[in-house]
């Protein structure tokens, strides 16, 4: 039998990244992700556990190379670990890694868990470290639990990246602050513009930051050298001379990534949506709930590289409704 074809989209493209959410659910309610009163999906609607293995089996054999589950927040998920375990066994054959990106309240009692599955490096979303702000963007008193969570990976051996998304008025002054303290506790930081999508409380308008006038301000403070570090993904870097860290910048409004493109996203409901900024999407759980799985997944997957755009079309401004009414959290982030 002839092996698998790659994946491959029309504009030459290889996709080797799958982010695979487990869950819609958070226990937060950040104001630029989602409104306090946040409808989630109904559980039947959810894939299994086993049929997001399943799936990431699919993958593989089309080969994806790098896995990161995410949500909402996939720690809230009952028994996430044993997908981690079940996906890190494959870690150094099929798959180069596993990881996933994490809010850090549920960590302080997982990260052990995790690095035992054969994660390596997580992601962990860390906007403030002011309690009060923390409270104020997430709607939850929750900074102490995941300082904890941060400190658990580092104990557990887990590579911390923090992921920062900026803010003017809102965490803006306190950026080089959350730098030099994550680079003091040896995590690199990647700082993102705020993305239009799905509707929220406030104004996203209000609080959009362009990373050229953070870079700025950060370069009042450090020595910013650009990096020829990669890992595949979005971010530009730059070495940091007085911490000796790293900070990445993701710009999916200022300035547009999808060049090189090698990453596809899979809901909890198992839609697969070949960009995040678009509406195309291929239903993959009716593939997986079929009576021929492997046929229709492997049909479902061409189809996917075929109406993969070439780039997004993120737009924010006075007036402007968001690129698409689907939150962050149900695309999986």
């Amino acid at each position: 039998m002839a092996e698998p074809a790659p994946l491959i989209d029309t504009f030459g493209r290889r996709i080797t990244y799958l982010r695979l959410s487990v869950t819609d659910r958070c226990d937060l309610r950040c104001t630029y992700c989602m409104p306090e009163r946040m409808q989630f999906l109904p559980r039947k609607d959810i894939l299994s556990l086993e049929e997001c293995y399943d799936l990431a089996r699919g993958f593989m054999e089309r080969g994806v190379r790098k896995i990161r589950l995410t949500g909402g927040e996939p720690l809230v998920r009952r028994d996430v670990t044993d997908l981690v375990r079940a996906l890190g066994r494959h870690v150094g054959a099929e798959l180069d890694e596993v990881t996933l990106t994490t809010n850090a309240t549920q960590l302080a009692d997982k990260a052990q868990l995790l690095a035992d599955g054969g994660v390596r490096r997580i992601n962990i979303s860390l906007d403030t470290l002011d309690r009060e702000t923390f409270q104020r963007l997430s709607r939850r008193d929750a900074l102490a639990q995941v300082l904890g969570g941060i400190a658990a990976a580092k104990a557990a051996g887990l590579k911390v990246k923090l992921n920062t998304v900026a803010m003017k008025g809102v965490n803006d002054a306190e950026i080089p602050d959350i730098v030099a303290w994550a680079h003091g506790e040896g995590h690199d930081v990647t700082l993102i513009e705020t993305m239009p999508l799905g509707e929220v409380d406030e104004n996203r308008v209000d609080h959009y930051l362009p990373l050229a006038a953070v870079e700025d301000r950060l370069a009042e403070r450090f020595t910013l050298t650009p990096s020829s570090h990669t890992t595949g993904g979005p971010s530009r870097y730059f070495e940091v001379a007085e911490t000796g860290g790293r900070i990445g910048l993701i710009t999916p409004l200022s300035n547009n990534f999808c060049a090189g493109c090698n990453r596809i996203r899979v809901t909890a409901t198992g839609q697969l949506f070949p960009c995040l900024g678009g509406g195309e999407r291929v239903d993959l759980r009716a593939a997986l709930r079929s009576d021929d799985p492997q046929t229709r997944l492997a049909d479902a997957l061409d189809t996917a590289m075929a109406i993969k755009p070439e780039r997004h079309d993120f737009r924010i401004g006075e007036g402007e409704a968001p690129t698409l009414d689907r939150h962050m959290s149900v695309t999986g982030g």
